[in-house]
């Protein structure tokens, strides 16, 4: 099963991915229910770099550390989870962002492995997840337009 959210956001995609690049800055206004983030090992948003973050999902506090597998500059990024349990259950947490327009289209997908029974016993917490999906994106929208009017007052 892939859980997935799409927003239209009037922001370039390189705003976008420089969000992601400060995400030691941005995590908690994200979302009000991020707690924390930090970068374990490597470069910000690079092939190999590790970060960790907590979030309440559905009154539930999760904690996790992730890989950075694939990072396409402004596209794309891959994370999958360091710990081979959670990774069987969640393969992958992907980001993409097309350009379309004035501006781009951010795509939020998780992929999570779960039989017929499984779902139908977790569908309350993979309902939490996807609204939180929304959530994020639909702030992440408004945190970049935010900024981007607040730079065209700045420039004229």
């Amino acid at each position: 099963m892939i859980l997935e959210a799409e927003t239209h956001i009037r922001a370039d995609p390189e705003d976008v991915f420089e969000f992601f690049a400060e995400m030691e800055q941005n995590y908690e206004a994200w979302h009000p229910d991020h707690i924390t983030f930090r970068w374990v090992e490597g470069v910000p948003v690079e092939e190999g770099t590790l970060a960790y973050f907590e979030e309440e999902i559905g009154g539930e506090v999760m904690k996790k550390t992730v890989e950075y597998v694939t990072v396409e500059s402004n596209r794309r990024v891959e994370l999958k989870p360091t710990s081979r349990l959670m990774g069987f259950f969640l393969p992958f947490i992907k980001f993409t962002i097309e350009p379309v327009g004035e501006g781009c289209v951010f795509t939020q997908q998780i992929k999570i492995r779960t039989g017929p029974i499984g779902k139908r016993l977790n569908q309350d917490e993979f309902d939490a997840v996807h609204q939180h999906m929304k959530e994020e994106g639909e702030n992440l929208r408004r945190l970049l337009e935010k900024e981007q009017e607040s730079d065209a007052v700045k420039g004229g």
